[in-house]
């Protein structure tokens, strides 16, 4: 892992990251990702932007997706065991 995902990973922290991959899994909105994560709704409010700051995910009319770099990331840190 590089020093940029290490940073990326930092920032997120655990709830970013489980947000991220709900939103991998499946989950579109925010009701959505708080039933997949079980993260309070005002923390999923204050992670998303950062999120979709990043590019990490995105959104559309049909709700939040995670973008190609989203899904690298993911990729990474699985292969990291993080």
């Amino acid at each position: 892992m590089t020093s940029k995902e290490e940073d990326l990973k930092y920032i997120l922290g655990n709830m970013g990251i489980e947000i991220l991959e709900s939103i991998e899994k499946g989950a579109s909105n925010i009701e959505t990702i708080k039933l997949f994560s079980g993260i309070p709704v005002s923390c999923i409010r204050g992670r998303i932007p950062v999120l979709l700051e990043l590019n990490l995910i995105g959104q559309n009319t049909k709700g939040y997706f995670i973008t190609r770099k989203g899904t690298n990331f993911r990729k990474i840190l699985e292969k990291n065991k993080i």
